[in-house]
């Protein structure tokens, strides 16, 4: 502990030229007085070989603030700033051998009681007078301009270290007191009161300026730029004070406890306030004291809060409410516009513009409804613009898709029960969104093809034009009657009823194949009956040539060989 206390205690020395030169001046003139008397006492010819080196340590110690404190009345400027420097560190030496003694036991116990007794004063002295410089100090930094205040807030953490600094120096006087079997009762109390006190007051400014710091972080989230400045100052000065205080309390708090408070309060506080995880929340108080904290909070919030968050939400959903309705008469109305047949939109367009004026309505609900929660928007459409940037990039190839969709919407090279050949996929146009379209296959399969596939690529409309011509082909063998077979396929093809009559249906005589003479059929029919007539003439052809005794011949091939006689060869 000793060591810790004293690299803790040597800061810069300034403060002590205005603040403790006074009590300080007071001990080191009684360790004066101490020192002469012990000298006096003892005959130099007896006492040296009864001296011990602690003895002599801390009588050398005690002569050197002698001294010193002789030094420092007639000295001034710096060489009495280095003088009042060199008489603190000469105190944490004499502590540290005092320690040593009280440890081995190396001095007899008047003479540690005594050097004991001299610390406790001195300690006692010290924390009154701080005390009174740190209450006038908050007057002047209340009263101080905030650009002054930086400066006062230096001194005051200077002199709020040193004020605890008197309190581990006093429980370590009363340890001392334990060892030497000396215990002091009303000390332990008188302190231990002191400490219960001071971790009150603490607490409170704790507390106090731990809501201040959340109460300017709303308000620099709120403030016009012009005001923030001012407000980040004043945030700053109080964080400093919060975090001064907060360690002071947690510094007193390992006191506390060895004199027997009740600290898991204060342990959670420094938790909350802070957010450092320390072995102190292993302890079931601590960890009761803040699951209490935190439930006795989340009530009073409720309390305070519950029906105006219950109102907010009962508005919230009315406002869904009112917009699903707005929603659905939109539709409607925009539905009723695109599907007039002066604007002649495909089924897509009229689908995309129904679509969109029902999203568009449902965002703007859903923003007027955040608002009423009390949520502010501006933060979050600007997050919106910058991630939507963001997801730009990240996303090139779904913007590829979009502005394909865009394209395929404006120019139409298909619509909703379209049969077509796009993106190396056959079938009918099920559904269209701005990234993707939808082909249900000849044989019911699903395909979501991205709309850059379809837009980069050759797109086949089979069913864009309201006729379509039938393309078949027949052949007949060549001993058959040409006449008789063309005169059949136009009475089959004429007399079916879906065949319609103009354009007129070609039949001729097409190409005299190897193995056949092909003739071509090429009847025109509504869009719908394609693949009706296409197997319907197929069909009959076949039926009416077998009672015609027409054939219908297949690939052959005649392969003569001849044979060469062995002589001649």
């Amino acid at each position: 502990m000793l060591p810790k206390l004293r690299s803790n205690l040597i800061r810069p020395f300034s403060l002590f030229r205005n603040l403790l030169l006074l009590p300080i001046l007071a001990l080191w003139l009684s360790f004066s007085a101490v020192a002469q008397t012990d000298t006096a006492a003892t005959p130099p010819q007896q006492a040296e070989p009864q001296h011990s080196k602690a003895e002599l340590a801390i009588a050398s110690i005690n002569q050197d603030i002698a001294d010193l404190s002789k030094s420092l009345a007639t000295a001034t400027g710096d060489e009495r700033d280095a003088i009042q420097l060199q008489l603190f560190q000469k105190n944490e030496d004499l502590r540290s051998q005092l320690a040593i003694a009280v440890n081995d036991k190396s001095l007899s116990e008047p003479v540690l009681k005594k050097q004991i007794q001299q610390q406790i004063k001195y300690a006692q002295s010290a924390r009154k007078y701080l005390d009174n410089k740190i209450k006038e100090l908050n007057e002047q930094i209340n009263e101080a301009k905030p650009e002054d205040k930086l400066a006062l807030i230096n001194q005051y953490r200077e002199l709020q270290h040193y004020l605890d600094t008197t309190y581990h120096a006093s429980w370590q006087n009363i340890t001392w007191l334990k060892q030497l079997d000396k215990p002091d009762a009303k000390l332990e109390a008188q302190l231990k009161e002191e400490t219960n006190t001071r971790l009150r007051l603490l607490s409170a400014s704790v507390e106090y300026l731990d809501q201040q710091h959340d109460f300017t972080a709303t308000q620099l989230a709120t403030s016009p730029e012009s005001e923030k400045a001012a407000i980040q100052l004043n945030q700053l000065i109080i964080k400093q004070r919060l975090d001064i205080a907060t360690k002071s309390m947690r510094d007193l708090i390992s006191i506390g406890s060895d004199l027997g408070l009740e600290t898991a309060d204060y342990k959670r506080l420094a938790f909350e306030v802070t957010g450092n995880i320390t072995h102190d929340l292993l302890n079931a108080k601590v960890m009761w004291a803040i699951v209490s904290s935190w439930s006795t909070n989340a009530f009073d919030w409720l309390v305070e809060n519950a029906p105006q968050h219950v109102f907010q939400l009962m508005v919230f959903a009315l406002i869904l409410l009112i917009t699903k309705g707005i929603a659905g008469i939109a539709r409607k109305i925009v539905s009723k516009t695109v599907s007039t047949k002066n604007l002649k939109m495909s089924q897509l367009m009229q689908d995309f513009f129904v679509s969109m004026s029902s999203k568009a309505v449902w965002v703007v609900g859903i923003m007027v409804g955040l608002s009423q929660l009390g949520l502010n928007l501006a933060p979050i459409l600007t997050g919106f613009g910058i991630a939507g940037v963001i997801i730009g990039f990240a996303l090139q190839d779904t913007l590829s898709n979009f502005a394909a969709g865009m394209m395929l919407l404006i120019y139409r090279p298909f619509d909703v029960g379209d049969f077509v050949y796009a993106g190396g996929v056959d079938g009918k146009v099920s559904h269209m969104s701005l990234v993707s379209t939808t082909i249900r296959t000849f044989d019911n399969q699903i395909i979501m093809v991205p709309n850059s596939k379809i837009w980069g690529d050759v797109i086949k409309n089979v069913t864009h034009e309201r006729i379509r011509r039938v393309d078949m082909v027949f052949g007949i063998g060549y001993s058959d009657d040409l006449l008789l077979a063309e005169s059949v396929l136009t009475d089959i093809v004429t007399s079916h009823p879906a065949v319609l009559r103009a354009p007129e249906p070609m039949i001729k005589v097409h190409t005299l194949n190897t193995s056949s003479i092909d003739f071509i059929v090429r009847p025109w029919v509504k869009t719908d009956d394609y693949w009706d007539v296409y197997w319907d003439v197929t069909k009959e052809v076949k039926l009416r040539f077998d009672q015609e005794g027409i054939s219908i011949p297949f690939p052959q091939q005649d392969v003569h060989l001849h044979m060469v006689d062995k002589k001649d060869a």
